[in-house]
């Protein structure tokens, strides 16, 4: 692992990502009368020598003017999510180059079942709507008139992947109106969403990864929890050894689950385990024999429990060591290829220590790598002290402005003894005494809401 790689500017990253920001700039005051046109001749010229330069220089120009039409907002979208996918490619690349092990090939996506085009429609002309108003200038009134829109698309299964994306998107422009009195607006972000919107209401955007099968030895690495106050994933990151012999590969396993408010902590593998047989087996340091199971061509399992079964006991850190560096990274879909999506599994050892528990870095010979201890999930025996008196660790190499680690599992001495700590190593149960008497307090409170639910439904 070449971490000074990850210190070393990126030629032209700044440039790509000033150019995104002075088009969220134009998006905060609105499309309809824009004030800064800076920054649409700016988006115009970072594309100029794409496929896009025509479409996109009409666009700019057309909404400089006040004249854009909804096709004009489309190619300003498609535009923006092209500068981002080559801050996404550049960032990968540079990833590929520090860890040195291979990019997969790309492959075509799988075209969607019969989308409804007059739903399309209906939420392209919302997606206008939110930008001609600009992020300062959202009410209720606009934000209200999305959700027939998106209880039509929540009822279609092939655009549920759009009416998700725009019912959380209009749920947290509601709790921000009216834009006028925001004093932060989140422009990169809210950026970020409506651009994806406005490419899904394009028919056949939403094109699904090819689908394969898959036979062979499946060794974890570690689980990346996120929690929400009204929903719970499990993200497991392994490596993939195909029973032919093939090369390795990286692959994911996700599990997401509603959950209510007061189940925190580790609590939240009770609601997890049901669904991925998967987080046992992590639980007890095993890895899984897989016959068959479905996997897309960008590395994520679709969980049967029919085809895995409970494989030969499996250390995540020998896996580190010896498999991980020959494992092949998979490849990102076009309309993924984002540099926040990137979540990239290391391995590290031989590092030094600066800051403390709350800001932590990794350093090696003169380079530095910022770690990420606020993204250790309280569900686990991983602590930021853990962290910051560790040996080694496996973590994933994400970049947010800058290239940084969320730790997985760290090597740490207990007692004169090296020992593992992993940040899923309650998923599968625990006898730790802080674990237990948080599932514990999981389990009364879900038969509380239990019987209270059942009282609502006999009334």
């Amino acid at each position: 692992m070449r971490v000074d790689l990850l210190t070393d500017p990126i030629t032209g990253l700044d440039e790509a990502l000033a150019v995104v920001d002075a088009f969220d700039d134009v998006l905060v005051t609105g499309l309809l009368r824009p004030q800064r046109i800076a920054g649409l001749t700016e988006l115009a010229d970072a594309v100029a020598g794409s496929p896009l330069a025509a479409r996109v220089a009409e666009a700019a120009e057309k909404t400089a003017a006040g004249a854009a039409g909804e096709e004009h907002f489309v190619s300003l979208a498609a535009a923006r999510i092209a500068v981002f996918g080559s801050v996404h490619d550049a960032v990968l690349a540079r990833l590929v180059e520090a860890t040195g092990r291979p990019l997969g090939e790309e492959s075509a996506g799988q075209a969607p079942e019969a989308e409804s085009p007059n739903l399309l429609v209906a939420a392209r002309s919302w997606l206008a709507d939110l930008a001609r108003a600009g992020w300062q200038g959202i009410d209720h009134d606009l934000i209200s008139a999305s959700a027939q829109v998106i209880s039509a698309l929540l009822a279609e299964p092939s655009l549920r992947r759009l009416a998700v994306l725009l019912d959380g998107f209009a749920a947290e422009l509601a709790a921000s109106c009216p834009g006028a009195a925001l004093e932060r607006i989140p422009a990169r972000r809210w950026g970020d969403l409506w651009s994806r919107g406005m490419l899904l209401t394009l028919p056949g955007a939403a094109a699904t990864p090819a689908i394969g099968t898959v036979t062979g030895r499946l060794l974890p690495l570690g689980v990346d929890l996120l929690e929400h106050s009204t929903a719970a994933q499990a993200q497991v990151h392994a490596v993939f050894e195909p029973e032919d012999g093939a090369t390795p590969r990286l692959v994911r396993a996700n599990v997401t689950v509603p959950k209510p408010d007061t189940i925190i902590g580790a609590g939240i593998w009770q609601l997890l385990r049901p669904h991925l047989s998967l987080l046992t087996a992590i639980g007890e340091g095993r890895s899984m024999d897989l016959a068959g199971m479905p996997v897309t061509a960008e590395g994520d399992l679709l969980w049967r429990d029919e085809h895995a079964r409970p494989g030969e006991p499996a250390d995540a850190f020998s896996t580190a060591r010896v498999a991980l560096p020959k494992a092949v990274m998979p490849a990102v879909a076009p309309l993924d290829r984002h540099p926040v999506r990137l979540a990239v599994p290391v391995f590290l050892e031989g590092y030094g220590f600066e800051g403390d528990e709350d800001a932590l870095t990794f350093t090696f010979a003169g380079s530095r790598l910022t770690v990420e201890t606020d993204r250790i999930p309280a569900a686990g025996p991983l602590t930021p002290k853990a962290v910051a008196g560790s040996s080694a660790c496996i973590g994933l190499i994400r970049w947010d402005g800058g290239f940084r680690l969320q730790p997985l599992a760290v090597e740490t001495t207990v007692r004169k003894k090296t020992t593992a700590v992993h940040a899923g190593a309650w998923a599968g149960g625990t006898t730790d005494k802080a674990g237990v008497k948080a599932e514990k307090a999981a389990t009364d409170a879900a038969a509380v809401l239990r019987e209270r639910a059942g009282r609502l439904l006999r009334k």
